[in-house]
Order: C-alpha cells, then structure tokens, then sequence
C-alpha cells in the first residue's frame, strides 16, 4: 500500500512517535523509510550579521572581522549537520532494529518550504509528521511547519502525529461528505483496518438547522421590499419538507455507499449519520470515544480543486484529540447510490413531471420520490403525484401553478428557455408563491398564509424514526426513506404531553420566527436558554430548538423539551453544564437546565442532535407493577424523562384503580386516556403542576 514513508524528524517526542509508528507501518506494508532533518545554515549566518555591529571594539578590526565570519561560518554549519546526523542516527537505529531500508536525507533551507518541495518532488506515499516540534509550548495546538507543509503537500497522505503512544489497537474513524478525497480516505482506512485488524467506522454529518439561523439573521436587516422579492415566509416550507430530508437522504447515500466499498473489500463497517455543523459534530464524535486514527479528505465536496485545505478537515486538524491522516487520495465508487431509485414511474407520471420548469424538476422529483418511500409505494402513478404534492404544498398551490401555466402557455411562452433567464425565473417562482399564498390568505384573511399553513401541519400525527431521526408526517409511514428503517421503527411524537409540560412550567412568551409564525417560549425554558453563552452560540442553540420543534408540528417550546439541546450548546468538552463559566451564560439558567436532566440522568428521547435515535435508556419499571412489551411500547411514545415519568405514573394509577399489577396494552391504554382527561380538568382548575408534582415527586417550582 505504501511503499515510501517520510518522516521528517526534529528529536520531539511527537517526531519520535512518528518514527515509531512509520517503523510499524513499513513491517506491515514492506516499505522504505525516508528519514530527513532539514537546518538553516543560512538563517543563523544572517542572523550573525546583524548582530555585528554589537561586537566589542576589538572585533571591529576588518580582518579580524573576516576571521571571525569564517569561525562562525565553519562552526554553524558543521555544527548543524551534525545535529542533523545524530536526528537521522536515532531513525536509522530503528529501522536496523526491524531489518528495514533507510534513505537519509539532509537538507539545508527554510525548514516548511524545504520539506513541502522534497515531497512534492518525489512524491512519497506517506509522509508522518509529528504535529508539534521542539518549539512546542504549554498552549501550542499544531507546529508552523506541519500545518504549513501539510497546506501545500498534494499528492502524498498525510499522517499527523496527536498522541505520543504507540498507534496500536483503538479503531479507525474516517469522516465522508461524499467527495472523492474522502472516500478515499475510506478505502485507505479499509486497508488500514484489515492491515492491523483494526474496526472501521465511517461517519457523515449535515446541518439542516444553518439556513434557519441564517434567515433569522438575515430577514432582520431587509426592507419590505427586499423581504418581499426573496420570500423568505414560502420559502422555509421548502426547506423544512425538501431540503432538510434531502440532505439526510444524500448523507445518508454516503454512509450506503461506504457499506457497499467495504463488503466489496470482504469486511464491514459502522455508519453513524450525524447532524450539526460538520467539524463540530465530528469533535463531539471522537472526543466521546478517542478512536487511534481519524480520517479526513484534505478539501470537501464543495471546495475547489485549488483550495490548499478544506475548513472543516482544518478545524479538525486543531480540535481533535487523536492522530489525524488527511488523504490526498481520490477515489470515485464505481456505484453511486444518490442516482439509484429503486422506484418506477408510470409514463403518465413521468410526462407530468416534463411540464415543470427545468430548474423546479430535480427538486419536485426528488421530494415525490421520497414521499412515494415513506408511504410504501413502487410505482409513482398520477396518484401518487396527487398526494405528494397536497402533503407537501399548502392548500391551492397545484391549482395556482396550473393557472400560472396555462398563462404562460396561451402568451406563447417557451418554459424550456426560461431557464437562462434569471429575472423571469424569479417572477415565475414569485408568481407562484404568490397564487399560492394569497388563496390561503382569503380563505382566512386575520391569519398570514404561512402562519396558517403552519398551523394545518400541526394538526396532523408525527412520527419520528428511531434510526436516523427522519419525521414522517400524516399516515404511520411504511419505510424510512433515509435510513431505510421499518414502518414498525417510527414512533408516534404525543403533543398533547409537551402541551401538558407547558402548563407547569408558566407564562407563555410569544417570538414572531422571521417567517411570522409564532413560536411560544414558557418562561422556565426562556432562563433555560440563558445557560448557553450570549452571541451566536445562543442564537444558533435557539434556531437548533426552534427548528426541531417546529419539524414536530410543535409551537411551545418547554424546558422539559428544550433542555437537552441547551446543554449540549452550553457544554464545553463534555463537562457539567454548571461547570461553564463561559461569558454571557446564566449561573441560575444553568442549575435550572441540570435540574430538568438530572431526573434522567440527562437521558432524553432525542439524540444529541435533536432527532430521535431509539437508543435512550428504558426507564426501569416500578415495584410492584409488570409491564407487558405491548405496554411498555406505547409508553415509549411519551418522550422520555419528564413526560415519559408522569404518564407512567398515571397509568399505575389507573392500574392500581384497577386492582391489577400486570399492565397491559389496554391497561396502559385507558390510563393514558384517562389521564389525558386529568390534565384538561386540571388545566381548567390551574391545578395541574400539583398533580403532575404529585405524581411524579417533582417540586412545584
């Protein structure tokens, strides 16, 4: 695999661990060890002439002066190369302890300049650099010269030194974006892991919840007028229903494709999608378990071919705690899952779609497509179409597009062309949004179009998939058209039980979201937020909340539901969240946040990203009830912590009513009913924090 492996050495104990780790790389691979120590002879002469005209009197002499330029020449330079030689001593005693071959190469320069030519120019497969040298300090993250010839390297993988232990054992984490450096990272860390019996994982990560936070931003310093032409308000339903699901499918597609290259190579490997800033969640990711090797693509998907390093495999190089190799490696898969659709259309449904503007198709199809998964259908017929466009657009969308056709049709428009023209391309989507939404707005004039459209998807059932997080919406979904996960892995998201929460937690506080629809803070989850430090880490905690929230059908945000997140955005490394002392964060907001996870141990029915992961913690059964799996499932419907306690204990109330101490289904079933009929009484009365205090131990605060 590699055949030449470089290590530049400076005697530091990361250059030494890289010797040690290029030793056991060469046993493995049969290769040559290129060892090289790079001095600046010329440097240090100059430097010497700048201090001359320090010299005491007595060397002011010009002889003198030339006898003492001609010492300092003899010993600088013989001084430095046998540093030099006694750096590649230590590299040549290791490889004649492993019977392996040695190049020794000294070199005189500026050290980052020289190295990143003589790799450049012989092209080593491998180059190991430790990623701090001589010079290192308490505070020092990444060395100059590794960071600067790891920037200018193209053609060799880079190997970066973060540990001082041996490289062996541990597994191989490798970071996809479905770019072809990184999945040849895949297949470098594939051959890594078989090589040393290593486990693989491979990891992908996206962030739906950017443009959210972006367009909070942006809509506040817009004139009417400019709001106007970008239209945010239809936009953000295009979002929510598309984009986000879109981009969980195409990054999920990468983790598919990974599996596929692995049972290619006769081994396997774990996927993990995550969501969240891609560098961030990657950190969060390798820092709860330190794998031996992290794998990244020198640049991503989206950078350009002359871009030196990509930003988030930069911040990677910084943050993370473990050894990091950058592949300069491409590899492009011979299947690409993204354009692989198990799914036929009828020839109807297919000449429906050629009316739409070329520069909609991709995006409509792609959103029918996905509809047709989690429904459970095979074949897109004119139905199908039917269904996927009424779940996904707002009342009277459909009849405005054909309205607006026809009149682009009857004024002899050609559709086709209107492609290149950007200014009509605006008016057509203008146009659109505005048939579509004004029909709303006069059927019901005193509610704006998208805070009604908003308020018709929260009526409907949500369904969370325990194995990606993926939210189907309406019907019980058949399929997960992300994960691919069973309809019998979604569970039911119970509203009625957050909207219970909202009621012991206080006054409601109403924010207008930039596309007007209202979004309702209690007042314990407005001080929660105020643990996560001012700035923008508050705005985009806040974003991450509402956002999820929303994607629920939900408009009140609770702490018993916000809490998880605040604590996450609040945390620094993992730590207690009372233990950020970070500049703007709440001392009362953060003992309040601690307060609503400690019931639970901070365990919650949403992963750290805010999306279902099935993997919580079952809550242990209370002495002396037994429950039945049947019950137990649909008590796993409540979200877990708060809410999942309360309705426990309700339904042993009912049981113990009963007289019975198995609880089953249907047991599990009249308690959940009954206690919903609880609630409303008490909600009436305003007694409801003292009973659900009551019944689940909690204080009344």
């Amino acid at each position: 695999m590699y055949k030449t492996i470089y290590v530049p050495v400076d005697n530091s104990d990361h250059s030494n661990t890289a010797v040690d780790v290029g030793v056991h790389f060469a046993k493995t691979f049969g290769s040559k060890i290129v060892g090289s120590h790079v001095y600046a002879a010329k440097m240090h002469d100059k430097r010497f002439k700048q201090m001359e005209a320090g010299l005491p009197e007595e060397y002011h002499d010009e002889k003198e002066l030339d006898r003492q330029r001609q010492i300092h020449d003899s010993l600088i330079t013989r001084g430095l190369q046998i540093i030099t030689d006694s750096y590649l001593d230590y590299v040549d005693k290791k490889c004649a302890e492993n019977n392996l071959p040695i190049e020794r190469r000294s070199l005189e320069g500026r050290n980052w300049k020289v190295l990143a030519e003589d790799i450049n120019t012989n092209a080593y497969d491998l180059v190991i650099m430790g990623a701090l040298g001589v010079g290192a300090v308490k505070d020092s993250v990444i060395g100059s010269n590794t960071e600067r010839v790891l920037r200018r390297v193209r053609n060799s993988d880079m190997l970066i030194i973060k540990q001082i232990q041996p490289m062996t054992g541990g597994r191989i984490v490798v970071a996809v974006d479905g770019s072809p450096y990184s999945f040849g990272g895949l297949m470098t860390g594939l051959a890594l892991g078989k090589a040393f019996n290593m486990p693989v994982e491979a990891i992908s990560a996206f962030d739906p919840y950017f443009h959210y936070a972006a367009f909070h931003s942006i809509s506040g310093v817009l004139n009417e007028e400019a709001g106007k032409v970008f239209r945010f308000k239809e936009q953000e339903k295009l979002h929510e229903e598309i984009i986000d699901s879109g981009l969980a499918k195409i990054y999920q597609s990468h983790l598919d494709i990974c599996r596929e290259l692995a049972q290619a190579e006769q081994t396997d490997v774990k996927t993990t999608l995550l969501d969240g800033k891609a560098f961030e969640k990657i950190i969060q990711y390798v820092r709860k378990d330190i794998p031996a090797l992290l794998i990244v693509g020198r640049i991503g998907v989206h950078s350009d071919e002359d871009m030196d390093i990509g930003s988030n495999t930069e911040n990677l190089l910084r943050s993370a705690p473990c050894n990091i190799l950058v592949s300069n490696r491409k590899y492009v898969p011979p299947i690409d899952t993204l354009a692989e659709y198990t799914i036929a259309w009828t020839e109807e449904a297919l000449r429906r779609m050629d009316k739409i503007p070329v520069f909609a198709r991709g995006v409509a199809k792609t959103a029918i497509h996905r509809y047709a998964i989690e429904k459970g259908h095979t074949i897109i017929s004119n139905t199908v179409v039917d269904s996927a466009v009424g779940d996904l657009l707002p009342k009277g969308a459909m009849d405005a597009m054909h309205a607006l056709g026809g009149s682009l049709d009857a004024a002899g428009i050609d559709r086709e062309k209107m492609q290149a023209d950007e200014s009509v391309m605006k008016d057509l989507m203008g146009s659109t949004l505005s048939g579509m939404m004004t029909e709303v707005v006069e059927e019901k004039p005193k509610v704006s179009a998208s805070t009604q459209a908003y308020l018709d998807r929260m009526n409907q059932n949500y369904f969370v998939c325990d194995g990606c997080g993926y939210i189907g919406k309406g019907e019980t979904p058949v399929k997960c058209p992300v994960c691919a996960a069973g309809g019998d892995r979604f569970k039911l998201v119970d509203k009625q039980l957050f909207e219970a929460a909202a009621h012991v937690e206080g006054v409601l506080e109403t924010d207008l979201a930039y596309d007007d629809v209202p979004m309702q803070w209690t007042k314990d989850a407005k001080e929660g937020i105020r643990a996560v430090p001012a700035g923008f880490q508050r705005r985009r905690a806040k974003a991450k909340i509402e956002k999820t929230a929303r994607k629920l059908g939900m408009t009140t945000i609770t702490l018993e539901y916000a809490a998880p997140m605040i604590q996450e955005a609040a945390s620094e490394d993992y730590t207690p969240i009372f233990a950020n002392k970070g500049p703007g964060a709440s001392t009362a907001a953060q003992a309040a946040v601690a307060a609503a996870t400690s019931g639970t141990n901070g365990a919650t029915s949403m992963d750290e990203n805010g999306q279902g992961n099935g993997h919580a913690a079952e809550p242990s059964p209370a002495v002396p009830y037994s429950w039945l799996p049947e019950a137990q499932s649909r008590l796993e419907r409540a979200p877990e912590g708060f809410m999942r306690d309360c309705t426990r204990a309700l339904i042993e109330k009912h049981a113990d009513k009963l007289g019975v101490t198995v609880i089953t289904a249907e047991v599990a079933h009249e308690g959940i009913e009954q206690a919903k009929d609880y609630m409303a009484e008490a909600m009436k009365t305003g007694n409801l924090k003292d009973m659900i205090a009551n019944l689940t131990g909690k204080g009344k605060s």
